[in-house]
């Protein structure tokens, strides 16, 4: 269940809060490599396939991307984020669907792989 406190506005792309019960999934973090540890080419392209991990890993563990309640998002330029919002909604929907957790994005100054733009934990919830 989305958590919304009166009066506040619906967030758009993401929850405030979500109340669930059932069995977790923790997601380490995903970058835009393939199996090979080949990278995708460019922020959208590595976002895209960063959550094409997750969802490999999800459906490992039983889970869809709909069960997701929480991503954080770490990105090494937050202006390529900014810049890129439409195609992020649009890769995002493809892989994840409609679904929108709880988000958080951090801008940092590197990520453990250098070829790395960005990185996304998630945590999933399978309903009792």
């Amino acid at each position: 269940m989305n958590l919304l406190p009166a009066g506040w506005p619906a967030p758009k792309g993401y929850a405030n809060g979500i109340k669930t019960r059932g069995e977790l999934i923790f997601i380490a973090g995903q970058v835009g490599w393939d199996t090979q540890g080949r990278f995708a080419q460019g922020f959208v392209a590595q976002a895209r396939k960063a959550l094409q991990n997750i969802a490999e890993v999800l459906a490992s563990g039983g889970a869809k991307p709909e069960h997701m309640v929480r991503m954080t998002w770490y990105v090494t330029d937050v202006e390529a984020y900014r810049s890129s919002l439409a195609a992020l909604g649009e890769a995002y929907r493809d892989v994840m669907g409609r679904n929108f957790p709880t988000m958080t994005l951090i801008t940092v100054q590197a990520l453990a792989e250098p070829d790395a733009l960005v990185e996304i934990e998630a945590t999933a919830v399978i309903p009792d």
